[in-house]
């Protein structure tokens, strides 16, 4: 069920009526009514997928109970060696069978000697990389003995399959959402009210930028033979907008629809788009997954030199890199990331603590310099996330380095231009705000308040562009 569909409208104000007029102050019903809610939303796609969210939440819930009581170190690490096979080898079957097989048949061939692979028409459950990691947060911290591992079963079963960001995050933590599903939570108007508003924003980012710029993208790097380096240039500046306000959308109607419901769950974005350097960007960007690496993987590994940085830093973008798909693409794109982050390391380029342009309208010169750089950085480098295969990428790539350059690009549609337009301006002026509508601490006019809510809602519905999936949904 795609949370900008019709289906998700009727869905939505359903649950939210019986949560809260029906099973108000009714702690245990209203996890159980989130958990039901969140399979309903999960199945909507494939009720098979359900199968494997209902083993990998079953395992770590007698995991988590094991670990309460198992004091030995080997009892302890037997249990979440348990909870890792499974987790990761479920992920591991569904992501990357075929990817291995054929890389395995291709290293042999590359010797002379000719195999069959046994290639397996596998579906991806939408969002299997999501919530594989959101339940080993919690074994993990559980292990370390930083959670009481949860005997209430609606609360932990809910925790993982929590429907607003079940599919494409944020992906949450153990210590930070599970305590919410054990409390007793009370119906906050103004909480709703700023939930409602973000959704709106993260609909307009959606429907009138991503899904408008998703038929120009496509059309151009179907045919990137047939247009020149201008045009293919133009194209992944859009994928890169497109990208933000797909994936960037997707969290703000996520974080929306849980205040709705009473919870708050953690910032994934907090505009990139400005960052001025690589290593602020991925501070900004999708800052569920890449603090999830940082913590449960990078300060494992430990090691303050700059060596070991760099080396830590390599091992993280190479991880993310292959968490975002099987194929050599996304390796090389974590692997790029990581050498361009890596002069801020050994260099010592300056580190920004604070928004650009903290306090005032406009940047410097300098300041805007950086974020150019740093976008277009991003941006030749979303060529490898992208186009696939890697043959189809590296010829995108020459025909970037062409004299047609310097031609006037083919732009897409009037309406995505104006949508990008808004979203600049408005992420501008709202960069140290929570969200794009964030207005607490602004003393808008009702009038002007209503008139940009409907202005938002006229766009979303007569200036949309044609229904298109979440981009990562395919991870």
């Amino acid at each position: 069920m795609l949370t900008t569909s019709l289906e998700f409208a009727i869905f939505l104000p359903i649950v939210f009526l019986l949560y809260w007029f029906v099973l108000k102050n009714k702690l245990r019903l209203q996890n159980a009514l989130i958990l039901v809610a969140s399979y309903v939303f999960y199945g909507w796609w494939d009720w098979r997928f359900l199968i494997l969210i209902a083993i990998s939440s079953l395992v770590d819930f007698l995991v988590g109970i094991g670990l309460n009581h198992a004091a030995e170190k080997s009892k302890r690490n037997i249990l979440l060696g348990i909870s890792l096979t499974v987790n990761l080898g479920m992920l591991g079957f569904f992501k990357y069978y075929n990817f291995f097989l054929e890389s395995f048949v291709d290293a042999f061939t590359l010797f002379g000697y000719q195999m069959a692979p046994g290639r397996l028409d596998i579906i991806l459950p939408v969002g299997i990389s999501f919530y594989t990691l959101q339940t080993l947060s919690y074994t993990i911290d559980v292990y370390d003995r930083k959670l009481t591992g949860t005997k209430d079963f609606f609360a932990f079963f809910a925790y993982v399959s929590f429907f607003p960001q079940l599919v494409a995050g944020p992906i949450e933590r153990a210590t930070h959402l599970l305590p919410q599903f054990q409390q007793k939570r009370h119906f906050d108007v103004d909480s709703a009210s700023d939930g409602m508003r973000q959704i709106l924003w993260g609909l307009f980012k959606k429907i009138v930028v991503a899904d408008n710029l998703a038929v120009y993208t496509y059309t151009i790097s179907m045919n990137y033979q047939d247009h020149s380096a201008s045009t293919l240039l133009m194209c992944l500046i859009m994928f890169s907008f497109q990208f933000y306000g797909d994936f960037s959308g997707y969290s703000d109607i996520a974080i929306g629809t849980g205040r709705l419901f009473g919870f708050r769950l953690m910032k994934n974005f907090d505009y990139p788009i400005f960052a001025r350097s690589i290593p602020e960007l991925w501070q900004k960007w999708h800052i569920s997954l890449f603090s999830w690496f940082r913590d449960y993987i990078i300060k494992r590994l430990k090691g303050f030199r700059k060596w070991q940085v760099a080396r830590n830093i390599l091992i993280i973008f190479l991880v993310t890199g292959f968490w975002h798909g099987a194929a050599w693409t996304y390796i090389l794109w974590g692997l790029l990331h990581a050498l361009l982050f890596m002069q801020f390391i050994f260099w010592g380029r300056k580190k920004f603590k604070t928004p650009v342009a903290a306090g005032k309208v406009l940047p410097s010169w300098v300041e805007l310099g950086q974020m150019v750089k740093t976008f277009m950085s991003f941006t030749l480098l979303a060529l490898f996330f992208f186009i696939q295969p890697l043959s189809r990428c590296l010829g995108y790539l020459v025909a970037l380095v062409d004299t047609s350059i310097v031609k006037v690009p083919l732009l897409p549609e009037n309406r995505a231009l104006a949508g990008i337009v808004l979203l600049l301006v408005v992420e501008w002026m709202q960069r140290e705000k929570e969200h794009g509508l964030d207005l607490s601490g602004r003393s808008l006019p009702k009038a002007v308040r209503w008139s940009v809510y409907y202005g938002l809602l006229f766009a979303v519905f007569y200036y949309g562009g044609q229904p298109q999936d979440f981009l990562y949904f395919q991870f």
